[in-house]
């Protein structure tokens, strides 16, 4: 299993947190999404075939670029 916390500064309310956690979770692989409104951080673990590349790419789809 791979996990990694990362920032994304636009998370503003329940909704980004909302929408954030059930995107990542629809990626075959993710075994869970934690994302934080007040903190603006995310944590997601994974197993194969989800990548953090995968991942990332789907943030930046759904404008939620993580903070590099």
């Amino acid at each position: 299993m791979e996990s990694k916390t990362f920032k994304i500064p636009n998370i503003s309310c329940g909704h980004c947190v909302m929408t954030i956690e059930h995107e990542i979770s629809e990626l075959e692989g993710v075994l869970s999404v934690k994302a934080m409104a007040d903190t603006k951080m995310v944590t997601v673990d994974w197993n194969e075939p989800a990548c953090w590349g995968s991942i990332e790419e789907l943030l930046k789809e759904i404008n939620y670029s993580p903070e590099n």
